[in-house]
């Protein structure tokens, strides 16, 4: 292969696909903007629900409340967006009321269990609901809020007129301690987020270059003439290779720092400047990124290209690349527990060691071993790729659109007859 060729067809290619609004759209526009606007959309969106709910008032109706607890309807009218009254009627009406959305929550007085007869005065609450409207849901949260308030205070009370001591009646105690600083807790949000979202954006920034790189020239009828310039095949399946990766990689890389800038100034007024410092993502892990981006996009263009190469048009290349775009990401979205961890095994998988390699890296939980495998493991896997694709580019009935429906039967094909002459 002449490098001097790679390098001119490599700089058509690109050319070509910078001229392409579906290419440039999804390979750099919505790497760039898709996880800034989503992100700023559910929060957005989120804010608007809970103001719509704060505004909402609860309609909660109480049935039998002795006069010694008086105070606590007292106190649930006192809640902001509560509005409460005496339910009259029967207990077959509540519940119709409520069914019907016309009341959001009843409440009825009740004894207590035997065991909880001791203590005079004492009683247990009845609450219908349902579960199918947020508003109901809501005001069965404000009813026990009030509740655990009411209750706490009651039996404070019940135990000073026993003259029960606090030592005597605290009996043990829970210190809880938060290890995590805001900015390991971003970190884990990230890691989470980050390699899946990458795997995802390399894919679909690789999806349409490698089917315009194939499919397109075919439907456009220059696929015969660029076969007929002095570049050797080889020259012309290493440009549409690389342009294609150049692609991939491209769009992960813009995945990852519009993510993380999206992250940081979304967070920031909740962990403080300080929480967020470098977007939740130290200087070291960068580099593990970008070679780990770089790997994938090598990789899928290889996957892509090869499928691809057997469509005639467009609607043909988005039929045969699905199935490998599907079988790309579908195991590493199995493997998202954050307990899963990098291991020797794994480290073999590929994608999926990508994935749990950039996660433990932003984590702050990678391994040497671990990680070194999995870049040299996926280092091969994308030489064996790239080999492969190579050899189908470069057949003279997979140029010429004459081997067959796909990549199956073409390999079908090839080894049957060779095995035939055999």
């Amino acid at each position: 292969m002449d490098l001097r060729q790679i390098w001119i067809l490599y700089r058509h290619e690109v050319r070509s696909a910078l001229r392409d609004r579906s290419i440039v759209v999804m390979s750099i526009v919505i790497p760039l903007v898709m996880y800034p606007l989503l992100l700023w959309g559910t929060f957005a969106a989120m804010n608007f629900v809970e103001g719509q709910a704060e505004r909402l008032t609860s309609r909660i109706a109480v049935q039998d409340a002795p006069p010694a607890h008086r105070d606590w309807i007292d106190s649930l009218s006192g809640m902001g967006g509560v509005s409460v009254s005496e339910w009259m009627d029967d207990e077959a009406s509540a519940r119709e009321s409520v069914a019907r959305g016309r009341m959001d929550a009843f409440v009825r007085f009740e004894s207590p269990p035997a065991e909880g007869a001791g203590l005079e005065q004492n009683f247990q609450l009845r609450v219908l609901y349902s579960a199918a409207r947020d508003r109901s849901e809501r005001a069965r949260s404000q009813v026990e809020e009030a509740l655990v308030l009411y209750r706490g205070a009651w039996i404070e009370g019940a135990r000073e007129d026993l003259g029960i001591s606090d030592p005597e009646w605290s009996g043990f105690a829970v210190v809880q301690e938060d290890l995590a600083t805001p900015e390991e807790a971003t970190r884990f949000l990230l890691a989470l987020m980050v390699p899946m979202l990458t795997l995802i954006m390399v894919a679909l920034a690789s999806f349409y270059p490698a089917i315009d790189a194939t499919a397109g020239e075919r439907e456009r009828a220059t696929w015969e003439t660029l076969m007929t310039v002095s570049a050797s095949r080889g020259s012309i399946a290493a440009a549409k290779y690389l342009h294609v990766a150049t692609f991939g990689a491209m769009g992960g890389l813009l995945n990852v720092g519009a993510l993380v800038l999206s992250l940081r100034w979304i967070l920031a007024p909740v962990a403080g400047p300080e929480g967020v410092g470098g977007g939740g993502l130290p200087l070291s892990t960068i580099p593990i990124i970008a070679v780990g981006t770089v790997l994938l996009g090598l990789f899928v263009a290889a996957g892509m290209l090869v499928f691809a190469i057997f469509a005639r048009n467009f609607k043909e290349g988005q039929a045969a690349i699905t199935p490998f775009y599907m079988v790309t990401i579908l195991p590493a979205i199995f493997l998202q527990s954050p307990d899963i961890e990098l291991t020797n095994r794994l480290a073999l998988v590929p994608v999926i060691n990508l994935v749990l390699l950039l996660r433990s890296a932003i984590g702050g939980s990678l391994a040497l071993g671990p990680g070194l495998l999995t870049l040299a493991s996926m280092a091969v896997t994308v030489v064996l790729a790239v080999t492969f694709a190579q050899w189908v580019m470069r057949r003279e009935d997979v140029l010429l659109g004459s081997a067959g429906a796909g990549l199956w039967e073409f390999l079908r094909s090839h080894f049957l007859r060779r095995k035939g002459k055999a």
